[in-house]
């Protein structure tokens, strides 16, 4: 016979623990199925280069109202950052060097050029369709880079800092970046500040472990969905494995460039099924490296095409050694198992650095995720991603992806996950029309 429950939860992330974690809290009978041997989707902690890292998703703060208030009810705390004694980039194949406050004033005019719209166009970052955003979502970060007005040493900086989530400027949306600058009060040096300094300290495994611990929903691991069928009165979730689970309602919570794994029935609507078949195009890869000695800690950029590694800055102290962490635009331009190829990028930046070990989590080959984090195509904030947040009969969508506000951070992932088990409850009560 067909297991029954009230919800099935599609993914064991920040969004589908957090969605089971409050269902369960109302009294529901959960199930979670999560395709990894693990929970915690795309951030990952892992001891991998003689003490825990992040192999996935990282970065936390305290003006993310949902992540904060998850640090503070379990007790975690944050990470003190490593002070930059230094900052190295690339500029028409020279190498430049500055203090930390010299390359920061060096970058601010053009990234205060880059967002000076920001909350212009979103003037509620809450509530991003609150406005008429118009053409803005249809400019990419190469239309708008062409239109400011800074040296070529300035703009080969500012390529450099933006590498670190701009990959492919063609490709991606700046209406992604303007949101997110407009949640930090319109600052370039507070979303810096949100999105690339402070770490939990016991790691993101500390804080989902903690979240799944107050959870009663059965979390099944290594079981991954292959179909969603909406039958009108109920689902029927059929694992790879060929089991079948009825519930009332369904919560997908796979990333949007991994949706591709499971087949929906009824289809689901254009906008979202082209989310689906477009994806985004954030294939790039994070890299740990453990380099010999504790050298001078420094943050590296490089201009898009210029080196494999365009973003690179010292992390930790380890037992006389120094933890670097990498971001490569393209996953496929080096292996980050080549110990001689990470350190000939490094030594780009830095002459006589030493590479001892390396470790690295493939997300872009890892099928239940097949990319990072979600960079928007141009479009898809205004047409796609508000039709994946609604309701598609009995299934429902959430995840960092295709989170209302920050999206693409940890903290969307909590947003999206405590709304959509929100609306899931409220659709499943007796009574309640389907939506």
């Amino acid at each position: 016979m067909d297991e029954v429950f009230d919800v099935v939860v599609v993914g064991a992330g920040f969004a589908g623990i957090t969605a089971a974690r409050d269902l369960t809290a109302e009294g529901k009978s959960v199930l979670v199925l999560e395709g990894r041997d693990r929970i915690g989707g795309r951030t990952y902690t892992d001891d991998a280069i003689g003490r825990p890292v992040e192999l996935g998703g990282t970065y936390v703060h305290w003006t993310q109202p949902h992540l904060w208030r998850e640090m503070q009810r379990h007790g975690l705390a944050l990470a003190t950052p490593l002070p930059i004694e230094r900052v190295h980039f690339l500029s028409e194949g020279t190498l430049h060097s500055r203090t930390e406050a010299e390359a920061e004033a060096l970058a601010t005019a053009g990234m205060e050029q880059l967002v000076a719209d920001a909350r212009e166009h979103f003037p509620d970052p809450y509530d991003i369709y609150a406005t008429d955003i118009g053409d803005i979502d249809l400019e990419t970060f190469a239309d708008r880079m062409k239109r400011l007005d800074v040296s070529p040493l300035e703009r080969d900086l500012i390529d450099g800092v933006l590498s670190y989530t701009v990959v492919d400027p063609d490709q991606q949306a700046v209406s992604q970046l303007l949101v997110w600058t407009a949640l930090n009060f319109g600052n370039v040096h507070a979303l810096w500040e949100s999105g690339a300094l402070w770490r939990i300290a016991t790691g993101t495994k500390s804080l989902i472990e903690a979240m799944a611990d107050e959870s009663t929903a059965d979390i099944r691991l290594s079981t991954p969905v292959s179909a969603i069928e909406d039958e009108g009165s109920e689902v029927l979730v059929t694992t790879r494995s060929g089991d079948k689970i009825r519930a009332k309602a369904a919560i997908v919570t796979v990333p949007v460039n991994a949706l591709n794994t499971i087949e929906f029935t009824p289809s689901l609507r254009e906008p979202s099924q082209r989310l689906i078949d477009e994806g985004h195009p954030m294939r790039n890869r994070k890299m740990w490296v453990r380099v010999k000695g504790e050298i001078e800690s420094f943050i590296a950029y490089a201009p898009l095409g210029e080196n494999p590694i365009t973003f690179a800055v010292a992390e930790y102290r380890v037992d006389g050694d120094t933890l670097i962490v990498c971001f490569c635009p393209d996953s496929a331009a080096i292996d980050s198992n080549d110990k001689d190829a990470v350190q000939k990028a490094l030594r780009t930046f830095v002459p006589d650095i030493e590479v001892v070990e390396t470790a690295c989590h493939d997300w872009v080959d890892d099928e239940y995720s097949q990319g990072t984090w979600m960079m928007m195509r141009p479009g898809q904030l205004t047409s796609a991603i508000p039709d994946i947040q609604k309701p598609h009969g009995r299934i429902h969508f959430a995840s960092g992806d295709i989170a209302p506000a920050f999206a693409g951070w940890i903290e969307g992932a909590l947003q999206s996950g405590a709304l959509t088990a929100r609306s899931v409850s409220q659709a499943i009560a007796p009574g309640a029309p389907l939506a």
